[in-house]
C-alpha cells in the first residue's frame, strides 16, 4: 500500500481556498499551505490543514509548525489540525492521533493504461456490470450548477436524502454543497504535462497550475436519474467526492456506467489518476467494496493530528467535546 505520488491535493488550491471563503472560514498560507480557521468557544478557535505537504514526498517538519506559531497567538488558535499527505516529522510540540476529517484510506486508479488494461485489473462482476449498464443505454451528462440550474441541483438534493437515510451515513447541508458546486463549476481544466511548479516559501498563494473545476454528473435511464456523482478536477487528479443512488432500478447498474463513464473521460482529458477518495470496511463496507471492485492500489495517508499550542485550552476543549456528545 505504497503511497502513489501525485499533484498537489485539491484541497490545497486556490479554488477549495476560495470556496472555504464562501462559505464563512478565514483562511491564511503559511509556506504557501492552506490553513482554515475554525472557531471554538471564549474567542478560542484552531486551524485545518488538510492533505498539507508536499507530492514530492517531503514530510511535514518542525519548522512548519513554528512558522505557524506567531500566527497562532494572533489569532487565537489553540491548536492545529493536520492530516498530511506525508508522515510527520515533527519532534518539539505535542501530537495528539484523532479521528479523521478526510478519508484517510483510498483506491487510485492509474489512467496512463490502456481501458483494456483497466477493465483486466477489475472483479469480473464490475467488468459484467458495466456491460449490463451499457446494453440497457445508461447514459451520462454532466449537470450544469454554476447559473442556477435549481431543479437538476433539487433532484441531487432528493437523491442525495434518500442516500442518507437508507446508507446511514453524514453528508454536508444543503447549501454547502449549492455553494461548492456554484463557485467551483468551471470548465474542466486539461490535466497539466507536469506538476504546477511549487511556490517560494512564504507565499499567500496556493500551488495552483490549474483551476480547480468541481462538476455535478448524472447517471439515467429512460430519463430517470438512477446515480449522481459530484467529481473535482485538480492537477492530475480526478476525484470522486460525493455520490448518491437511488434503490430503484436497482439491476440496472447505473453507479458503474457512472464511474466507467468518469474514468474514460478523465483519460481523454490527460489525468493521471482517478482517486475514489475514501474507503473504510468497517465504516461503509457496501462502498468499499464496489469501490474495490474497479481494481486500482489502496493508499493509506497518515491520518489526522493535532498539534497542540495551549495544552490548557486544549484541554478545556477536549473537556467540552466529551460534554457535548453526552447531552
Amino acid at each position: 500500500m505504497q503511497c502513489i505520488r501525485m499533484h498537489t491535493s485539491f484541497l490545497q488550491s486556490q479554488g477549495w481556498e476560495e470556496f472555504q471563503k464562501s462559505v464563512g472560514y478565514q483562511t491564511f498560507r503559511v509556506d504557501s499551505a492552506l490553513l482554515i480557521k475554525k472557531s471554538l468557544f471564549f474567542g478560542k478557535s484552531y486551524f485545518y490543514a488538510p492533505r498539507a505537504g508536499t507530492s514530492n514526498g517531503e514530510r511535514v517538519t518542525g519548522n512548519f509548525i513554528d512558522d505557524i506559531i506567531q500566527l497562532a497567538k494572533k489569532e487565537n488558535c489553540i491548536f492545529l489540525r493536520i492530516e498530511p499527505q506525508n508522515q510527520l516529522s515533527i519532534k518539539n510540540y505535542e501530537l495528539r492521533k484523532v479521528a479523521d476529517v478526510q478519508p484517510s484510506q483510498t483506491i487510485i486508479l492509474d489512467l496512463t493504461k490502456s481501458e483494456e488494461e483497466l477493465l483486466a485489473g477489475m472483479h469480473p462482476k464490475t467488468r459484467y456490470n458495466i456491460r449490463l449498464a451499457e446494453k440497457k443505454a445508461v447514459t451520462v451528462r454532466t449537470v450544469e450548477t454554476r447559473h442556477g440550474a435549481s431543479e437538476d441541483f433539487e433532484k441531487f438534493w432528493e437523491l442525495m436524502e434518500e442516500t442518507v437515510g437508507r446508507d446511514k451515513f453524514r453528508s454536508h447541508g444543503k447549501e454547502y454543497y449549492k455553494t461548492m458546486l456554484g463557485s467551483l463549476d468551471i470548465s474542466i481544466p486539461t490535466a497539466p504535462a507536469s506538476s504546477p511548479p511549487r511556490r517560494p516559501a512564504g507565499s499567500k498563494e496556493g500551488n495552483d497550475g490549474n483551476k480547480l473545476s468541481v462538476r455535478l454528473y448524472f447517471a439515467e435511464y429512460e430519463n430517470k436519474i438512477l446515480a449522481a456523482g459530484i467529481f473535482a478536477f485538480y492537477g492530475d487528479v480526478v476525484t470522486y467526492l460525493h455520490g448518491a443512488s437511488t434503490h430503484k432500478h436497482k439491476e440496472i447498474m447505473a453507479p458503474y456506467a457512472l464511474h466507467w463513464k468518469m474514468i474514460k473521460l478523465a483519460k481523454q482529458l490527460g489525468y493521471k489518476h482517478y482517486d475514489f477518495y475514501g474507503i473504510n470496511e468497517k465504516k461503509w463496507p457496501g462502498v468499499t467494496r464496489f469501490k474495490r471492485g474497479f481494481g486500482g492500489k489502496e493508499v493509506n495517508y497518515p491520518g489526522c493530528f493535532d498539534i497542540i499550542f495551549d495544552k490548557e485550552w486544549y484541554g478545556a476543549y477536549k473537556v467540552l467535546r466529551r460534554i457535548k456528545s453526552i447531552i
